[in-house]
């Protein structure tokens, strides 16, 4: 457990240059961003690591001097900061934009938060997975939610969109993109309780068979169902944390591999957003304020230009 939360602090590099913004064709890859897959990749063979998902590059950095491991990106906090809802509401320009902001900033492995892939088709995927390895990123997070049908792409659909997804990445020279892709059975209640699991694993079976190297089951917190998943899954499995789940401790006994905080982070920092000014325009008063970290903590997180 002790490798869970060791401080890893790495010095976020001064900001280089922006990858030109349109550019989604093929590219040579640098040895930084390989190394950084092999990195991410070797984090899903084996322990268990913590994404404390950030959505700006300003929550980046700072996310990376606490000591984190990996730099996830939330899609709930990157629409917020663009000022518009989650839910499939981004353009894949607006998240690249980010995801190569973040990449450019810290000297970490980025997975990003890629939604449904912005676009139904296997090949909307491919061209999502195109630009987030020419943003600098090494993993995706693609969930099987936004059906324009309604519902969740079956698994077969879903299985050609992870699949065009790997081949992708490897023809833009990233072969071993880390593809987390996330099924939202249970957060999204589909079916009857009872099918959930069965329907669950059924889907793991596919992904893993389509490229997937991670499964990400957001809404399952029973940790005997997350356990008894880790041990049939056909590849690690990733689960949703935060206020009520099991501890990151239990959730590493019980074998999973990847614990996210999804947007719990980015919903904390908005949600203090609106208690401070609802309290200082109707109240006058601070309280909401009193529990910050010193000025030096936040401003001094920051390399000078």
């Amino acid at each position: 457990m002790s490798d869970i939360f060791a401080h890893c602090y790495l010095k976020p590099p001064t900001i280089t240059a922006s990858f030109r913004r349109a550019e989604v064709r093929r590219r040579t890859v640098s040895k930084t961003q390989q190394q950084k897959a092999d990195e991410l990749a070797a984090l899903n063979r084996a322990g268990t690591y913590v994404l404390p998902n950030a959505w700006d590059v300003g929550s980046a950095v700072l996310t990376a001097n606490t000591g984190a491991l990996v730099i996830a990106t939330t899609s709930a906090g990157v629409s917020w900061g663009r000022g518009v809802p989650d839910g499939q509401h981004l353009t894949r320009e607006a998240a690249l934009d980010v995801v190569r902001d973040i990449a450019a900033a810290v000297d970490l492995p980025v997975s990003a938060d890629v939604e449904s892939g912005y676009g139904p088709g296997p090949s909307d995927v491919a061209e999502t997975a195109r630009g987030v390895v020419a943003a600098g990123a090494v993993g995706i997070n693609l969930e099987d939610s936004g059906n324009p049908d309604g519902g969740l792409f079956d698994d077969g659909a879903q299985a050609a969109r992870i699949r065009a997804a790997r081949e992708a990445a490897a023809a833009a020279g990233l072969p071993n993109l880390q593809i987390n892709a996330r099924t939202d059975v249970y957060l999204a209640g589909i079916g009857a309780p009872e099918g959930r699991y069965d329907e669950t694993l059924r889907r793991a079976r596919a992904y893993a068979d389509a490229g997937a190297d991670t499964l990400f089951v957001p809404g399952l917190t029973d940790l005997d169902v997350i356990a008894t998943l880790v041990a049939d899954a056909p590849i690690p499995v990733n689960v949703m944390a935060g206020p009520g789940a099991p501890s990151v401790g239990e959730l590493a006994k019980a074998g999973v591999r990847r614990v996210s905080l999804g947007a719990s982070v980015a919903f904390a920092a908005y949600s203090l957003v609106v208690r401070a000014t609802r309290e200082v325009l109707h109240e006058g008063t601070y309280e909401a304020l009193s529990e910050v970290e010193p000025w030096t903590v936040i401003n001094g997180g920051f390399p000078s230009r």
